[in-house]
């Protein structure tokens, strides 16, 4: 008993360490984001202009109209990709699983981008159009793998399917209709140059929202990752909670694709990350997740502003380089073995 006591005093030691560093790394982050780009704003002027919220001074608007909305923007689209490709992978039983491995990503773009198209003055309705194109690629591929045989494998590949074919869908709206895509050209590889408050604010409202149901319901997440037989024998409505985290997952990449674009791997490289140092419980996955999808997103879009200045890559592009060889990675890690819902 007294070992066990140790035991669990330990772990409760490391998890709360992990929250206090993945914080400050964040706070660190944020502030760097804050401070430097093109025009380096130190932070006597970053306390004054947020105080005050004076617009004077050219330091000032660049602070309040560019940066800020910038790294909410990063806050919001790193944690809502992490937290979904917890969902995801929990309620697939799919460590290769992530939003924009299997498609959903794409599924949001293509509907964002029709919703512009069609609904042009209506930019409020694109965290909505992202979301339900989201959640129509998400059943696409569940229902292919669910007729196919649900392996980690089949999975992805029915994800490459759906995605490159409503990929096919994107770029015929955009090459009929040029100004359709949100962003431009950019938006396709991940971008959060120009995004502003009012444009952020609906979506983030939605992504708090989502994160927030989530930790929630931990306890039913941590319960269906057991197993459908064991989940049945403790009570738990599995079709029910099923929906509901692939409603929440689908809500959380369509509300980030809808002002970032196809920002990838951040749900598949955080969500491992995570679960390798803090364990499999899933309050803390979710958690973590969230601080630390938020602080690699942060940290990539200021090497993105940074590294080759004057010029900007979108941050995207970083997130590639980052997640492309560990997504090779996972596959040899995994060939061979299969996971069934």
């Amino acid at each position: 008993m007294t070992m066990y006591m140790v035991f669990k005093q330990n772990k409760q030691h490391h998890i709360f360490l992990l929250y206090v560093i993945s914080t400050v790394v964040l706070l660190c982050a944020s502030v760097s984001a804050v401070c430097f780009g093109s025009v380096h704003i130190n932070l006597n002027t970053i306390v004054h202009s947020i105080l005050n919220g004076t617009s004077s001074s050219v330091q000032s608007r660049i602070l309040l109209l560019v940066r800020i909305p910038r790294v909410a923007a990063a806050l919001c689209a790193g944690s809502a990709f992490a937290v979904s490709g917890v969902l995801i992978q929990t309620v697939l039983h799919n460590p290769l699983a992530g939003p924009s491995i299997i498609g959903v990503n794409s599924g949001a773009l293509f509907m964002a981008v029709l919703c512009v198209t069609v609904f042009p003055q209506l930019s409020m309705l694109l965290p909505i159009a992202a979301f339900s194109g989201a959640l129509i690629a998400m059943i696409l591929v569940y229902t292919a793998a669910a007729y196919t045989g649900s392996t980690s494998y089949t999975i992805v590949l029915a994800g490459i399917a759906i995605s490159a074919f409503i990929s096919a869908g994107t770029d015929t709206l955009t090459v009929l209709y040029p100004e359709s895509l949100p962003g431009g050209l950019s938006f396709r590889t991940g971008s959060l140059s120009g995004i502003t408050l009012p444009v952020l604010i609906p979506a983030g409202s939605l992504i708090t929202t989502a994160i927030l149901i989530s930790i929630l319901l931990h306890n039913q997440l941590d319960v269906l990752s057991l197993g459908d037989e064991i989940a049945l024998s403790l009570g738990l409505s599995i079709k029910r909670m099923r929906f509901i985290f692939l409603l929440l997952a689908a809500l959380l990449s369509g509300s980030a694709v809808s002002f970032g674009g196809l920002i990838g791997f951040v749900g598949l490289v955080v969500p491992h990350a995570v679960r390798l140092i803090a364990g499999n419980e899933s309050i803390h996955t979710l958690s973590l997740s969230a601080i630390c999808g938020a602080a690699l997103v942060t940290i990539c879009d200021v090497i993105a502003r940074t590294a080759f200045s004057p010029n900007e890559i979108p941050v995207g592009i970083i997130l590639s380089f980052i997640g492309g060889p560990f997504f090779i990675y996972l596959l040899f890690k995994h060939r061979g073995h299969t996971s069934h819902d």
